[in-house]
């Protein structure tokens, strides 16, 4: 069981660096080994994994939360289409940085269990820099392949899409994995209580209606996953 700090992104004492990975990338021990063993797995098909984000304390989440909302980052709408922050509401705003970024405190990042996988072989020539966006994924993609071996294997070693699909909440994110037993441990640590008092202690952008929208955030952007499924063949989650 994580502590509060662990949970919500304040410590990072439950992540450790992930060997073979660049400077930075942490997960949780028994996390970073099934993802070596898959890396290792998929080099042997000819497929190269790397991991693009890893561990994300609180004060980076916050960071990106505060530049989106203060129009310094572009904000898009779940189709990926750029949006005018200028004529947006805040609930608005808000709205469409949780539908590409999670509030700080409640990213699944925070617990060392999730993380985003590229294949670094179509940018290894610095020509191409990688996104994270659907289209890199899909057919023609440079990771079409990567994900299409991951589809297949990602649950032999436990791991899940968590945005598989989008279900209102959280928009597609075919690079995101996560750890179904470790993660779903802490997921159902997570209440709103205590999400509310760790971000009392820190500026938030937008704080006054993100408090007031609570519960129907964690509801509608934390709650709402595509869980694995392990009956249902290749496509196995949600």
């Amino acid at each position: 069981m994580l502590t509060i700090e662990q949970l919500y992104g304040i410590h990072d004492s439950h992540t450790s660096h992930v060997s073979g990975e660049r400077n930075g990338v942490r997960l949780q021990e028994p996390v970073a080994q099934a993802y070596i063993a898959m890396r290792s797995a998929a080099l042997n098909d000819g497929i190269n994994i790397a991991i693009a984000s890893a561990f994300r304390d609180f004060e980076r989440q916050r960071q990106i939360w505060n530049r989106k909302f203060n129009g310094e980052a572009p904000l898009y709408n779940d189709r990926g289409e750029q949006l005018d922050s200028t004529q947006l509401s805040i609930g608005e705003k808000i709205e469409a940085i949780l539908t590409w970024s999670a509030l700080p405190g409640a990213s699944r990042h925070h617990w060392g269990t999730d993380f985003d996988i590229y294949d670094p072989t179509p940018f290894s020539s610095g020509e191409r820099q990688l996104q994270l966006i659907p289209s890199e994924y899909q057919e023609t993609g440079p990771c079409y392949a990567l994900h299409q071996w991951l589809l297949k294997h990602a649950r032999d070693f436990g791991f899940f899409f968590p945005y598989a699909r989008y279900q209102g909440g959280v928009a597609v994110e075919p690079w995101h994995l996560s750890h179904q037993h470790l993660a779903n441990q802490a997921h159902a640590e997570v209440n709103v209580n205590q999400l509310a008092e760790v971000l009392i202690r820190h500026e938030v952008a937008g704080s006054d209606y993100v408090m007031e929208q609570l519960a129907e955030i964690k509801h509608r952007y934390i709650d709402s996953i595509c869980n694995a499924d392990i009956t249902s063949g290749d496509i196995w989650f949600g």
